[in-house]
């Protein structure tokens, strides 16, 4: 893109386009990494150009365990994000959390298997011999979660601030002996997709924070059904107009943001003697490791 697009948005089960977009356009990107999801949509939000994508392509088409996150996040990249949110579906591990509700979570649990979780020191697309270790303390940026907390509090519906979010492989939903296991750790809400996606947004150095939609109460609550994908499905119906609109208030809140407060996240993340990293693997990564070996 001629000017770049400083915030994205991720769809999740049941948001696979946002209709306050105006002005749009369809945009293919190539990256080291595969194909994304789908095109990201961008257009125009209060006054602010927004790439949207479609976690699960448009019609649902991708299962959590076959998304190629690190093609999502790094189309995102290219296309001059700073600021990512993501919207999830999700289910409540406490009372406290009704279906319904919004959690904006400031940590995260991961409880995958075999995912790519980052750009770096991966033969198979030629990044190797570039070795990092980013910080993911904080996984969420805490600048843009108070944000979409604020933005969803704005909606009228109820909201949470803070949580462990746990995310399994999915995509089978939990059994009751995980469920409670997850409950006993003190996690709050479960999910499939949000790890990797917060770690490669670290390593793309953006801020990204997620809204995460209760559709159900999991397996664990025994005067409550079982979770099914017709109760999740029916919930996120219900709530889409809710999280489109907490949506469209956080870009609003985000019309005159700093630069990302996760700008320089890797800068302190490359452990390689930069000397011996190849100019080829520089190349594939520059939208994120560039500045660091052109100063």
């Amino acid at each position: 893109m001629d000017t770049p697009i400083r915030i994205g948005v991720i769809g999740g089960s049941g948001v696979y386009h946002i209709e306050h977009l105006t002005d749009i356009e369809e945009v293919r990107v190539n990256t080291p990494f595969g194909e994304p999801s789908d095109a990201y949509i961008v257009g125009t939000i209060e006054g602010q150009r927004v790439a949207f994508l479609p976690r699960h392509g448009r019609g649902h088409r991708v299962s959590p365990s076959r998304l190629n996150y690190r093609a999502n996040i790094f189309g995102f990249k290219l296309l001059g994000v700073e600021y990512l949110i993501g919207v999830s579906a999700c289910g409540s591990l406490q009372e406290r959390i009704a279906p319904g509700h919004i959690v904006v979570p400031d940590q995260l649990f991961d409880r995958t298997h075999g995912r790519a979780g980052s750009f770096f020191d991966d033969p198979s697309v030629g990044t190797d011999g570039l070795v990092t270790h980013v910080s993911v303390a904080d996984p969420f940026c805490p600048y843009l979660s108070e944000i979409c907390h604020k933005a969803v509090v704005e909606t009228g519906n109820p909201a949470h601030f803070g949580g462990n979010f746990v995310t399994i492989e999915g995509p089978r939903f939990s059994t009751k002996a995980e469920s409670r296991v997850f409950r006993s750790w003190g996690m709050d809400i479960i999910g499939m997709t949000t790890t990797p996606e917060a770690q490669l947004a670290c390593e793309a150095e953006m801020s990204y924070a997620v809204m995460a939609h209760v559709t159900d109460y999991d397996v664990w609550h025994e005067s409550e059904t079982p979770v099914t994908v017709e109760m999740v499905i029916q919930t996120l119906l219900r709530n889409a107009s809710v999280a489109k609109q907490a949506v469209v208030n956080a870009i609003r809140l985000l019309a005159n943001a700093p630069a990302s407060p996760q700008a320089h996240a890797m800068r302190d993340a490359l452990i390689t003697n930069k000397s011996t990293v190849r100019p080829d693997v520089v190349e594939r990564l520059r939208p994120i490791v560039g500045k660091y070996f052109d100063a």
